[in-house]
């Protein structure tokens, strides 16, 4: 017998009736938990990866380009200014994706706890590579054509993204180790920072180089000069780009077995799940049927839609939920605000001063600055930390914090528009994001990978993740309407009434406070296997184990 499952606990002076500490699990799993770590987990958390980099890169690339649509597409001859993106316009371009993903994430969250985690994995990927290419071309030359197809085309891009949130999570926590899992699983989530990173950079690049070829002057001095023609290809090839990375792990997340998980304590196949670990891990496993049929009549099997569901885990999943649904709607309305960070810190110029090509460049190079300085490092710092601090005081830490910083930035939000005071705007806007990172964004994530069984893991995730998605849409499309200015000479035109960004940054901050409140419902996951966290882990008599299964 193995020396990890030698651990037993005598309970009772007659001795009849033993507990067993470790090998109250099959051994493929306690493999995984005591695993060191090793390339695979690596391998792992790049190919799961990958697919974080597109939804970030497509996600966020948008926002790079949607002036430059505005100037294409709808522009009024004559006028002061460039043309801009209608309200409307601009909350459908921005928000089908997030409709999209939410979509997807309650669709192929179900499917993976259905069909299995790897099944399902080729095909949301085959999605986002296919639609990421597909968002670049239009049917059709009016901007309605161009309009109707990109939305269409990027809704079901996000319907491809939506589905690798849960599965991804779910793949990875099944991979990891209990020691390092939380880590693991932030690393892949962390390829969202790098996503945005890169979104910013080809964004420099691309129009760089068109910028370098046709020279084009600004709108105050040739309206018509300023936009040529030709850079209706700058936002095709920066949108298409994110599906490159991709497509190229598409072999390799193929390889990639099914969960140990899945496979045993789903399908109920504990000699492949042992093949196939032995293989990973590179060690002997024993299948152990019999274990495996002992632990299935002990395992409650109760549905998602029970009472009995929502008497054990009604609450961790309110609090997934409730948290991830408040972190996004502060998260993505950020996007909102970074128009007049970049104007009051000199970045972007006002848009008549610059031709079409140069304002993009403009805005990629801001978005790659905010994303080196605070998007980027926030992730790592969670990767590093999470499995020493732990998730819930995180999450605590870094929900009071954006609330923070967002009263700091809303209260007196007219003296940081001031030019004196425009670096210390700028440093708590970066660290605005950084808490986000280093806190919710991450651990939302992560959290429900690992307290709902593994029959209802992708699900319960795919719902969480749903929730957080409900947040974005009203991030970035309900607050796109409330934070407006009361001012019509400081909105676009076109654009409604609203309470103004000050109030916006005040009411976002509230949320946050609230989504501090609601932590607490979730349970601290650090060191315990998935079965101890998701509340699987099951006492065997000791008696009736088979013998030979150890």
């Amino acid at each position: 017998m193995p020396p990890q499952f030698q651990e037993l606990q005598h309970i009772g002076a007659t001795g009849k009736r033993q507990t067993i500490m470790a090998n109250n699990q099959l051994q493929v799993l306690n493999a995984l938990d005591v695993a060191k770590t090793q390339w695979y987990h690596f391998t792992a958390i790049v190919i799961a990866g990958m697919g974080f980099f597109t939804d970030s890169y497509d996600l966020f690339s948008i926002s790079i380009v949607t002036k430059l649509l505005g100037r294409l597409y709808y522009q009024v001859p004559k006028t002061p200014k460039p043309g801009v993106l209608p309200i409307n316009v601009y909350a459908a371009v921005n928000g089908v994706a997030l409709c999209g993903a939410l979509a997807g994430q309650l669709f192929f969250g179900w499917l993976g706890d259905k069909m299995g985690r790897k099944k399902v994995y080729g095909i949301t990927l085959i999605m986002m590579v296919t639609c990421s290419l597909a968002s670049g071309f239009s049917f059709g030359h009016s901007s309605k054509a161009v309009i109707s197809t990109l939305c269409f085309f990027r809704f079901w891009l996000g319907f491809g993204v939506g589905g690798d949130y849960p599965l991804s999570a779910a793949i990875m926590s099944e991979y990891a180790n209990k020691k390092t899992r939380g880590a693991f699983i932030a690393a892949v989530f962390a390829m969202q920072g790098i996503g945005i990173l890169v979104g910013g950079i080809v964004g420099l690049i691309v129009s760089a180089g068109f910028e370098s070829h046709y020279h084009s002057p600004s709108y105050k001095e040739d309206p018509v000069a300023s936009c040529p023609p030709n850079a209706d290809y700058i936002w095709r090839t920066i949108l298409m780009f994110g599906a490159i990375p991709a497509g190229l792990t598409y072999y390799w997340r193929m390889q990639m077995p099914e969960t140990a998980r899945y496979t045993a304590l789903i399908t109920k196949n504990a000699k492949k799940a042992a093949e196939d670990m032995s293989k990973v891990l590179q060690v002997d496993i024993t299948a152990e049927p019999e274990k495996l049929e002992q632990l299935d009549v002990q395992r409650q099997n109760f549905g998602l839609f029970s009472w009995e569901f929502v008497r054990v885990y009604g609450l961790r999943l309110l609090g997934t939920c409730s948290t991830w649904f408040l972190l996004d709607i502060g998260f993505y309305s950020q996007n909102l605000f970074q128009k007049d960070l970049f104007s009051s810190i000199g970045w972007l110029p006002s848009a008549e001063k610059m031709s079409a090509i140069r304002e993009v460049y403009k805005v990629a190079r801001a978005q790659t600055l905010i994303a080196l300085c605070g998007t980027v490092p926030g992730y790592w710092f969670t990767v590093a930390f999470i499995d020493i601090i732990g998730r819930f005081w995180i999450q605590l830490m870094g929900f009071i914090m954006m609330s923070t910083f967002m009263l700091a930035l809303g209260i007196p939000y007219h003296h940081w528009q001031k030019e004196a005071h425009r670096i210390g705007f700028i440093i708590m806007y970066a660290l605005t994001f950084f808490f986000a990172n280093f806190g919710p964004n991450a651990t939302t994530f992560i959290v429900p990978a690992e307290v709902f069984p593994a029959r209802l893991r992708s699900t319960c995730h795919g719902i969480s993740a749903a929730a957080g998605r409900a947040g974005a849409i009203v991030g970035a499309i309900g607050f796109l309407y409330i934070s407006q200015e009361k001012d019509p000479k400081q909105r676009d035109a076109g654009y409604p009434s609203g309470i103004g960004k000050k109030d916006s940054l005040i009411l976002l901050a509230g949320l946050n406070f609230i989504g501090a409140i609601f932590t607490p419902l979730v349970p601290e996951t650090k060191g315990k296997t998935l079965e101890e966290a998701s509340g699987e882990a099951i006492e065997l008599d000791v008696h009736e184990v088979p013998r030979h299964s150890a």
